[in-house]
């Protein structure tokens, strides 16, 4: 174990490699798990790891043999259960972070900035020090977080057993801003239903939608319902289409038309035509923006569309071609260039001299299995929809059948064990008896 006195502070240790004694890393950590009484200096007993296939897993502090700049070393035993957390344990960056608390001098309030963990000479870990930054009064008496920054010992402050105050989410989000919006996902499924309202809405729309849409069904539904209905409407504006209608598609009839009454004319308007399709059929499934640009579109500028950021991959794997208006319900439809194609051609060329016109269709109509059905015969990353009279209505994407055609509940199965863990020896246990960790 390292030397006595080693001291870490906690949001420099978000995403630090975990390896184990023969240098293999094990995964990457998230978090530190605390113990926080009245009148006691908090415990630190364990670290979040999140290990391949995006489990998140509790490693105890007795099993990690040293931390230093960059990287966590274990003894290499690691329970590949799925970490849950305690009622009587807290998550040091997932909720201390931004949390307002008092010098017991009665000087004011400030808010943690980070924590410094200490390890003690007979092993354990206690935070012994806080970063903070005063608040100061403003206008109006209001709390501002512009005072100077200074750190004191854990014992000039109280607050921190309690959220009594509202805590806010900037340092949180801060420590999690390289994850991928299916991995923070993940992060605001495990938090408690009050912490996750508060670091939703510190989120930006565009973030925020793209995270709605990797959520479980109920979360989505708690967050959109514990947002202020103008904001509300504004992220379900920045989400696919077809996300925005299965998740309206949640909510009350009432909650359902206020909000699509708040949102833009044109946005709403997409999402009542995809709402008057049954679930499980192409028009339900379908998202109404698509890739769609005319014959004589050249391959340059058409190159130039799917590399849009907020295009999912599937999509942009292919332009779908139509006459005018080239918004759904579009002119004629008349086929689609392939990504890979465009990049075998000249730029200059257009479109519609590379077009691939034998595409099969679907009609809105059309169920969910005979969609699965047409995209693995051709190996297709995305289906057209077409109404009667061959006008585009939308495209159905392989991830979105993939969101039906999985159980409900998904996102929350456990995954299977990395190979490498089978590896290291006899599951551990993880300190859990006698009600505590450690």
């Amino acid at each position: 174990m390292s030397s006595a006195g080693t001291r870490v502070f906690v949001a420099r240790l978000a995403g630090t490699a975990v390896f184990d004694p023969i240098g293999d890393q094990v995964g990457r950590t998230r978090d530190v798990v605390m113990l926080i009484r009245d009148n006691s200096v908090p415990r630190a007993v364990g670290l979040v790891v999140e290990v391949p296939g995006r489990r998140r897993v509790f490693l105890p502090l007795t099993r990690v043999t040293s931390i230093d700049v960059g990287q966590v070393i274990s003894t290499g035993l690691v329970n590949m259960r799925r970490f849950e957390q305690r009622g009587s344990e807290t998550l040091a960056i997932g909720e201390l972070l931004d949390r307002t608390v008092q010098f017991v001098d009665g000087s004011g309030s400030a808010s943690i900035e980070d924590i410094a963990i200490e390890q003690q000479r007979n092993g354990d870990w206690f935070a012994t020090q806080l970063f903070v930054r005063r608040h100061v009064a403003g206008k109006g008496g209001l709390l501002r977080r512009r005072g100077e920054t200074l750190v004191v010992p854990t014992s000039d402050v109280t607050g921190l057993a309690h959220g009594g105050h509202a805590q806010g989410a900037a340092l949180l989000l801060a420590s999690y801003e390289d994850l991928k919006p299916a991995d923070l996902a993940d992060v605001l499924h495990d938090m408690s239903t009050t912490r996750r309202l508060q670091v939703a809405s510190a989120l930006d729309n565009e973030r925020l939608a793209d995270i709605l849409e990797e959520l479980p069904e109920d979360d989505q539904v708690a967050i959109l319902s514990g947002l202020e209905r103008g904001r509300a409407a504004d992220v379900l504006e920045a989400m696919q289409p077809d996300d925005a209608a299965d998740l309206l598609g949640e909510l009350t009839d009432e909650q359902a038309a206020e909000l699509l009454g708040l949102m833009e004319p044109e946005e709403a308007r997409d999402v009542r035509r995809l709402l008057a399709y049954e679930d499980n059929t192409a028009g339900g499934l379908m998202t109404t923006e698509p890739v769609i640009l005319g014959p004589e579109t050249s391959i340059a500028t058409a190159l130039a569309h799917v590399r849009r950021q907020d295009l999912a991959p599937a999509l942009a794997s292919m332009v779908f071609v139509a006459r005018q208006p080239l918004e759904t319900p579009t002119g004629r439809f008349l086929g689609v260039v392939h990504l890979q194609r465009m990049l075998r051609e000249a730029p200059h060329e257009s479109i519609g001299a590379i077009m691939d016109s034998d595409i099969d269709a679907v009609t809105a109509e059309a169920p969910l299995l005979q969609v699965t059905r047409l995209l693995a015969t051709y190996n297709l990353l995305a289906v057209p929809v077409v109404d009667g009279e061959k006008r585009l209505l939308g495209a159905v994407s392989v991830d979105d059948v993939l969101d039906h055609l999985l159980p409900e509940d998904w996102r929350g199965l456990d995954d299977e064990p990395p190979a490498a863990a089978a590896t290291q020896g006899p599951t551990p246990d993880d300190g859990r008896t006698g009600g505590t960790r450690g």
